[in-house]
Parts: structure tokens; C-alpha cells; sequence
């Protein structure tokens, strides 16, 4: 598990930045307790979900349409290197390029030890693959061999991470989230998505880490699978589904009371959504929230073990107007902890 944050605010992934030193400074000003390391889809195809993750995927080609496997070429000699570094734990032929991680670049050298944790994002297994897919653009989730390698392959990306962000950056605890909008798919009839194949590869990437993993899905989901994985953090869109996630009320308080930490995305990602509403707005809904969640959970609890957040990364947004954002979920995390009127 990580420190209990106690309200404190982070962000949760992509900004619209396309220089890489302005976006880590936009995220040290607005979270300097829990800094994150932001991706940044807008730089180019190299750095969107999925593929940002893609570097190392055996059989893995960059198209005009995305990520495919090319099986003209036979992939099983480097997966079998990725199931063998991954019984050595050797996670350094799996780091992030800069072509594919320049926010991480970026973040390299900058002295964050005084930080509470730090925090990076890598695409979880499950939404990888269904993203990615073979010759027959069938995912590469219903191939038994793929499926089994990815918590794998993403596991020694996630370590690496973990590793560097201690090293190079002094992180005193480290929060490597799985980016999974596709366990929206769980139950799902039209794109299927098998609960014990998700949770073993989230198991193998877990088993892999010495630091806190979490979980980010801003679908809705069965949150009571999510919450059985026992992350380190369970990372919503509380804006849109808080109602949902608190039908697992009970749950929740277990995670809870076990060291797990609700990352609350309370503030709008969508500038749109956000323009329209206010700083009380945000703070009434959070408030909203936290009545609803204390009718079963300590309130002395669920401000220890709460976390604020956007939605879900900004992406579609000027600089000024993700600023604006992350501004926001800063000053709101301030007036819960009784730091701002």
C-alpha cells in the first residue's frame, strides 16, 4: 500500500502539452505532495495509450491505424526472453524510450524526495489487449499466449518505472497505475472481456512491484472485481459515477480499512464540462459524496484513505485551460483539508 494522502490532490495522465519540461512544471506548481508523471498523446501516436507501452511487445508494428502483431515473423523466441526476464525481474531492457515517454524523460533528474509519493501511469493489460490486435484485427487478449505474456511484458515496464522514479528522482514511495478504460468490458455480451484473464495478468504486474500499484477506470465497471484485486489505489470518475461505486459501499470501507486509498475524480477533465461549473460546485459534489460514502464508512477513514483528482487525464485542451484544471483540483483538495476557506 502507499501513505494514506489525506485529501492531498494529483493529477491522473495525459496533458495537451507538447513540450515536455512545461508540462512537468505545470504538474510540480499544482501538485508538489503527490506529483505525477504526465503522458502526452498530443506529441505524436508514439506517446498515446497503448502504444506508449507497445516498445518491447513481441511482434508489435506501428501503423497509420495503430498497433498491430505481425505474425509473418515468429515472435515466440522474445517471448520467451519477456517470460524469462520476468522470473529474474530484470526490468531494464524494458524502459521507457524517449520517443514513447518524454513526460518521464523529462521528470529524470528533478529531486522530488520531499514529495509524499510519486506517481506514473502505464496502460493496464487489459485495455492493451483489446487494443492491440493480430492480422484478423481479432485483440490479442483471446490469444492464450498474449494473453498470458502482457501482465508480464507491462510488469517489468511498470517495475522499471517504479525503479527509476526511486533512483533517479528520489521517490521515497512510488504509485504505478494501470490505465484501464476496458474493464468497462467485464460482463460485457459485445466486446468480452474474461474476469480471470484480466485478473491474472493484473496479479502478474502487481507481483512485480515492491512499490503501490492502482487502477484507473473512468467507465463504469464491477467495482467490486476491481476492489478484490486489492490495489494500492482505486482511481474513478466520481463526477459521473459515484453513485455506481457506492453501491459497493461495504466493499469499500474493507479496501478501506485494509490501507486502500479511492483516488476521487471529482473535477471535470472535459473543459467544457468544467467551464460550466464552479469551485462550490466541485466541493458540493465532493461533499455529496462523502455523505453518501460516511452512512457506512469512519469519516475519519474515508478522509485519511481519500485522494482528489480530475476525471481522467486532459488531454482535449488548451495548456491554460489543463492548468486551470489541475489549479482547480488543488484548491479544492486545500478547502476539504482546511487549508483555504
Amino acid at each position: 500500500m502507499i501513505p494514506s494522502p489525506e485529501l492531498l490532490a494529483t493529477g491522473v495522465g495525459a496533458l495537451p502539452h507538447r513540450d515536455p519540461d512545461a508540462a512537468c512544471r505545470a504538474v510540480l506548481a499544482a501538485f508538489p505532495r503527490i506529483p505525477y508523471i504526465p503522458t502526452l498523446p498530443n506529441r505524436g501516436l508514439l506517446e498515446a495509450i497503448v502504444v506508449a507501452d507497445a516498445e518491447h511487445l513481441p511482434g508489435g508494428v506501428v501503423r497509420d491505424s495503430g498497433l498491430v502483431v505481425d505474425r509473418s515473423t515468429d515472435p515466440s523466441e522474445a517471448m520467451e526472453r519477456v517470460l524469462l526476464d520476468y522470473l529474474e525481474r530484470n526490468a531494464e531492457p524494458y524502459r521507457v524510450g524517449e520517443a514513447y515517454g518524454s513526460g518521464f524523460h523529462a521528470m529524470l533528474g528533478r529531486d522530488l524526495s520531499d514529495a509524499l509519493l510519486v506517481k506514473c501511469q502505464v496502460t493496464g493489460p487489459v485495455t492493451f489487449g483489446m487494443q492491440v490486435v493480430d492480422e484478423t484485427r481479432r485483440p490479442i487478449l483471446y490469444d492464450p499466449e498474449y494473453a498470458d505474456l502482457l501482465g508480464k511484458l507491462l510488469g517489468l515496464r511498470a517495475r522499471w518505472c517504479e525503479e527509476t522514479m526511486r533512483e533517479r528522482m528520489g521517490a521515497r514511495a512510488t504509485l504505478v497505475v494501470l490505465s484501464e478504460p476496458y474493464l468497462a468490458s467485464l460482463g460485457s455480451a459485445v466486446v468480452p472481456v474474461d474476469a480471470g484473464v484480466a485478473a491474472s495478468a493484473i496479479e502478474d504486474i502487481a507481483a512485480l512491484l515492491d512499490g503501490g500499484f492502482g487502477i484507473h477506470c473512468c467507465a463504469n465497471t464491477d467495482w467490486g472485481f476491481v476492489l478484490g484485486l486489492a490495489p494500492a489505489v482505486v482511481s474513478i470518475d466520481a463526477w459521473t459515477y459515484a453513485r455506481e461505486f457506492l453501491l459497493y459501499a461495504d466493499d469499500i470501507a474493507r479496501y478501506m480499512e485494509r490501507g486502500g486509498v479511492v483516488a476521487w475524480g471529482i473535477v471535470p477533465a472535459d473543459h467544457a464540462v468544467f467551464a460550466a461549473e464552479s469551485p462550490d460546485s466541485f466541493f458540493s459534489r465532493f461533499q455529496d459524496v462523502r455523505a453518501r460514502a460516511t452512512e457506512t464508512i469512519d469519516p475519519d477513514l474515508f478522509d485519511r484513505q481519500s485522494l482528489i483528482t480530475p476525471t481522467c487525464g486532459i488531454r482535449n485542451a488548451s495548456e491554460g485551460e489543463a492548468a486551470a484544471i489541475m489549479a482547480a483540483t488543488a484548491s479544492l483538495s486545500r478547502r476539504l483539508r482546511g487549508e483555504e476557506p
